[in-house]
């Protein structure tokens, strides 16, 4: 059913449409004017059954009735027709036949026929047997919709906030992970890590002399530095584990599951590399005429009963000894106590 025509169906305001498939056309007759009484029925008729089936579907038929004898095919293989099409699956079928055979009974309500009448019925019981199955499939058809248009309610409503959380996880000026969701990060790779006995790696680091690039090149300048050296940044992570954060201001992280002290050195040392490839001029720089980075690395197996603070602590003064020697530089936390890697 098409979901122009959709809409037509309810129960408050339905219109029956009755398709016969008949190929005597006397049957047909006695069928319309059995139905001519009743303004909520439209009738529409088929002699041919290899029209049938698409007949069906472009008149939006709530019922079906269809004769078990005809010339070119046979009536129970149609109900079979009717039912495989997907089209037609789900129409009431009342099936018309001038025998009544427990047999051929059986054989049409095995293939999927709805109903059984004996042609031609009282034009009553004709009309109450088409308005039954017809609001039956009316109502389906209404619940269908409802539970269509409730899981595409559901799924818009998912991808929302998928969205959403995935927005409310990113820094709004670079585009990569902000503090939030480095916390959320490190937190689970800790407690994954304790449960694996594996070594997690930290780097912190700064671009140099920020504040002075800022005062030099304006705040907007500063936001476009910023962005860059994002973007160098991720060029260093190469594995889907490893997280990159924007973790504030200047300062940015990366968290390297599995990593120990020389794995997180070698992504540091790149890390330090690809700024430099950058080229991003820093006129009132200190320690180099464009951007450099400062970085600490750090890492452990961490131990029950500790928390992620111990690795930040560790990569944090290994990020300030490299301040204090001098800047634009790798330093390590070096031997960490218990659970070192």
């Amino acid at each position: 059913m098409s979901e122009t025509n959709r809409s037509e169906f309810s129960l408050d305001h339905y219109k029956i449409i009755v398709l016969l498939v008949d190929d005597q056309a006397m049957i047909a007759e006695a069928v319309r004017r059995a139905l001519s009484s009743e303004e909520d029925i439209e009738f529409h008729y088929c002699q041919d059954p290899t029209k049938a089936i698409k007949l069906a579907a472009e008149i939006n038929a709530t019922v079906i009735l269809q004769d078990l004898v005809m010339p070119e095919v046979d009536g129970l293989m149609m109900v079979r027709y009717f039912r495989v099409n997907k089209a037609t699956s789900k129409i009431p079928i009342i099936v018309l036949s001038t025998k009544e055979e427990a047999t051929i009974k059986r054989e049409a309500f095995q293939l999927g026929a709805n109903d059984y009448l004996i042609k031609l019925p009282d034009n009553i019981e004709l009309i109450a047997r088409i308005s039954y199955h017809s609001k039956a499939y009316i109502t389906q058809l209404d619940r269908d919709e409802a539970f269509r248009a409730l899981e595409e309610s559901r799924e818009q409503l998912a991808a929302a906030n998928r969205t959403l959380q995935k927005l409310s996880s990113l820094d709004g000026l670079t585009g990569i992970a902000n503090r939030r969701a480095f916390d959320e990060t490190l937190n689970k790779e800790w407690h994954r890590a304790i449960r694996s006995g594996k070594p997690i790696g930290l780097i912190m680091l700064d671009i140099d002399f920020f504040k002075l690039y800022n005062d030099h090149y304006g705040h907007q300048g500063g936001d476009d530095c910023l962005k860059k050296v994002a973007r160098g940044l991720e060029t260093a992570i190469h594995r889907d584990a490893d997280f990159l954060a924007r973790y504030g201001g200047e300062e940015f992280s990366a968290v390297l599951p599995e990593t120990d002290l020389e794995g997180a050195v070698k992504v540091a040392e790149e890390m330090h590399q690809s700024i430099k490839f950058l080229q991003l001029k820093h006129a009132k720089s200190k320690v180099s005429d464009i951007v450099s980075i400062s970085i600490g690395v750090a890492s452990l197996i961490p131990q029950k009963d500790t928390e992620p603070e111990v690795l930040i602590t560790a990569a944090d003064q290994a990020l300030y000894k490299a301040k204090d020697d001098g800047r634009n530089r790798v330093v390590t936390a070096g031997e960490i106590g218990p659970g070192k890697a």
